[in-house]
């Protein structure tokens, strides 16, 4: 895909990338990234290129990453990914000047995965910072268009759970969590917590990938219940959940691990084989944001964390020399060290789309 050449043929509107992510930055989850050290099956024949985490060399930095091509460059993607790019891609800028990202933030939608991914189809878009991996229906609009797709893992998230800081719960199963999210379990006191009625919280259904890859691997493909109070973004969620004593989130574990004002919970496939998604010794909410919690990383990439998954860079494979360049840069020892400092995980081994 070419650099953008006529804005006008396009109605969306596009910003330089760190322009666009102060905004978000500004309104989310400010500063935690840069404080932080850290689905479907599909048919074997219908499957988008993919590939496994390959660092470029032991020692790579930006600047030995090659070929990286000069121009300017269109990109949307998922608000889990507004943590890299404020901290990984803001440094990609800094070193490579050659290669310019200019973040697109749709005109009349959200930006989240759907919505990029279908611009990318459209051919407005040079790659996708996606929070999942495609589905069958992206898949075959692509192939129809005459697309060849490849998804890239780069980089480990998964679906942390909260609770209000002043529930006292040791931790969920997986069924206990879809029994509540369809409505079959309604009271704390029914998972040995306090006798106080549950409030499940959510973001909209296809507003981000954790809500799908909530509804595949949690709710097993069952509905939510009616009484899911839904929010618009993460951090009204987030506000919502820290002023409601009863209430329960899920989300990307890089946006709730490190908050002050809720409480990541621990999750098993078993009773009483619960895994933490942070670090211990837990850190108290009234001792952050002098100490934050972080990310279980050892448990995330065994695996052992029930709930964890890729994130994808995705583009059309063998015409957009900007995403290979992407996906190389965040592959490299650099960019690797950088995605752990944005809150997340390098890619658990094995890690499938």
């Amino acid at each position: 895909m070419n650099p953008l050449k006529n804005p006008k043929q396009n109605r969306d509107l596009v910003l330089p990338g760190m322009i666009a992510v102060g905004l978000v930055w500004s309104v989310g989850l400010l500063g935690f990234g840069i404080w932080q050290n850290l689905q479907t099956s599909q048919q074997k024949g219908e499957q988008p290129q993919a590939s496994t985490l390959e660092s470029v060399s032991d020692d790579s930095t930006f600047t030995q990453v090659n070929p990286v091509p000069s121009g300017r460059f269109r990109y949307s993607g998922s608000p889990d990914w507004s943590s890299i790019r404020l901290v990984v891609d803001s440094a990609i800028q800094s070193e490579r000047r050659e290669y310019q990202l200019s973040y697109v933030q749709p005109s009349d939608q959200p930006a989240n995965s759907v919505t990029a991914i279908a611009l990318l189809l459209q051919d407005k878009l040079d790659f996708v910072q996606s929070d999942r991996p495609l589905r069958p229906d992206e898949i075959k609009q692509a192939q129809a268009n005459g697309i060849e797709l490849k998804q890239t893992p780069v980089a480990t998230d998964g679906i942390a759970i909260a609770t209000h800081p002043s529930l006292s719960i040791p931790g969920l199963t997986l069924q206990e969590l879809a029994n509540i999210y369809q409505g079959k379990i309604t009271n704390w006191q029914q998972v040995g917590g306090p006798n106080l009625d549950i409030q499940p919280l959510s973001l909209s259904v296809g507003s981000v990938g954790s809500v799908d890859l909530f509804l595949s691997k949690v709710m097993q493909g069952q509905s939510f219940s009616k009484t899911i109070d839904y929010s618009p973004n993460m951090t009204a969620a987030l506000r919502k959940l820290a002023e409601s004593p009863g209430g329960i989130l899920f989300g990307s574990s890089a946006e709730i691990i490190p908050q002050c004002s809720v409480k990541p919970l621990p999750l098993g496939k078993e009773p009483q084989q619960w895994i933490a998604p942070y670090q211990s010794p837990y850190v108290l909410s009234q001792d952050c944001p002098n100490q934050r919690n972080r990310i279980n990383s050892t448990a995330f990439l065994s695996q052992e964390y029930p709930l964890t998954h890729p994130l994808y860079v995705i583009y059309p494979h063998n015409s957009s020399p900007a995403g290979e360049a992407y996906t190389q840069l965040l592959l490299s020892n650099q960019g690797q060290e950088l995605l752990v400092k944005a809150g997340f995980v390098q890619l658990s081994p094995g890690s499938q789309p």
